[in-house]
C-alpha cells in the first residue's frame, strides 16, 4: 500500500517553504501530494462540511492556494512524487480553462498529475462565483466531457445540455494517455457511481476501515452495472481524523486500499522534516 501526504498552503506559506514542502515529501519517499481547493472561505456560512461534528471546517482557514497552480511550482522543484488535486471543484469552474490547466501542469511535470475531483459541499462559494448550486453533479459529468475532447482530440468539440464548445484547438496535451486520472471524492452513493461511470479512482476521506469495506462493496456493484471491476480503479483513503497506528494501515490495506493519504504540516521547513520523518518512519516507508 503506497503512502501519499496532504496539505493546503496559505498566504502564511512562503513560496520557498512550499518548494521545500515538496522536496521534503518526494525526498522521505512518499508516493504523492495532494492539495485541496476552495476559492474563497467565509466567517458565517449555512452550509454544512460534511467531515466535522459541528459541520465547520477546522481550523477556520482564511484561504489556501489555487491547487493547479500550486502543483506546478512544486513540479518544478521535485522529479518524481505525484501530484493531486484534492480535490478539485469542477462544478464551479470553466471547464476550458481547467483542461487547460490540467494538461498544462500533466505537460510540465512530465506526466504526474492525478486529477482528484469533487462537487463541493460550500453552497456560498457557487453564489460567490455566480454558479448555480443546483444541478451540480450533472454539469461536472457534461464538464469532465468537455475537458475529455480537449484532453483527447485533435480538433476538439462538445455540444451538451451546460456547454457547447465549437471546433477548435488546445495544446498542449497532457503527457498521460488518454488523460490524467480522474479520482472522484465523495462517499454518497451518486459519488460512487461517478467513479465507476467515469473514474479511474476514488479518495475516501475521514473514514474507517468498517465504513471504507461498506464503501467499497457499494462500488463493487457499481462497477459491475458499468460492465468493470475493482481492477479498473485505484482506491485510496484518508483515515477519520487522519488519525493512524499500525493496525489501522493494515486493516485499510487488506480492505483494498492501494494508497493512504495523511495529512503533513509544518510551519516551517524544520517542523515538515520532523513530521515528515516520523510519518515516513510509522508508515513504513
Amino acid at each position: 500500500m503506497k503512502v501519499g501526504v496532504q496539505t493546503g498552503f496559505s498566504g502564511a506559506t512562503s513560496p520557498d517553504l512550499i518548494a521545500e514542502f515538496g522536496k521534503i515529501a518526494e525526498e522521505r519517499g512518499f508516493h504523492s501530494l495532494w492539495v485541496p481547493e476552495h476559492v474563497v472561505f467565509f466567517h458565517d456560512y449555512a452550509s454544512q462540511y460534511p467531515y466535522s461534528d459541528d459541520g465547520k471546517i477546522p481550523g477556520n482557514p482564511d484561504g489556501v492556494m489555487e491547487p493547479l497552480t500550486a502543483l506546478s511550482f512544486i513540479a518544478a522543484h521535485t522529479e518524481r512524487i505525484r501530484l493531486g488535486t484534492g480535490v478539485c471543484l469542477v462544478p464551479q469552474r470553466n471547464p476550458i480553462y481547467t483542461a487547460k490547466q490540467v494538461a498544462d501542469v500533466d505537460y510540465l511535470s512530465k506526466g504526474r498529475l492525478d486529477f482528484g475531483i469533487g462537487i463541493g459541499w460550500l453552497r456560498e462559494e457557487f453564489e460567490a462565483l455566480g454558479v448555480p448550486w443546483e444541478r451540480r453533479a450533472d454539469r461536472t459529468r457534461e464538464a469532465i466531457a468537455v475537458m475529455k475532447t480537449l484532453w483527447c482530440d485533435e480538433v476538439s468539440s462538445f455540444k451538451g445540455e451546460f456547454y457547447d464548445l465549437p471546433e477548435c484547438l488546445q495544446n498542449p496535451k497532457p503527457v498521460q494517455t488518454p488523460h490524467p486520472p480522474l479520482y472522484f471524492g465523495g462517499e454518497s452513493e451518486p459519488a460512487l457511481r461517478r467513479v465507476a461511470d467515469l473514474g479511474q479512482g476514488w479518495f475516501g476521506y475521514n473514514l474507517t476501515p468498517d465504513q471504507v469495506d461498506a464503501n467499497l462493496k457499494q462500488l463493487d456493484a457499481y462497477l459491475a452495472q458499468a460492465d468493470r471491476s475493482r481492477s479498473d480503479v485505484k482506491i485510496q483513503v484518508s483515515p477519520l481524523r487522519g488519525r493512524y497506528d499500525a493496525d489501522l494501515l493494515a486493516r485499510l490495506r487488506d480492505a483494498g486500499v492501494d494508497q493512504v493519504v495523511l495529512p503533513l504540516f509544518g510551519r516551517d521547513a524544520d517542523s515538515v522534516r520532523k513530521r515528515a520523518d516520523i510519518l515516513a518512519a510509522d508508515t513504513f516507508i
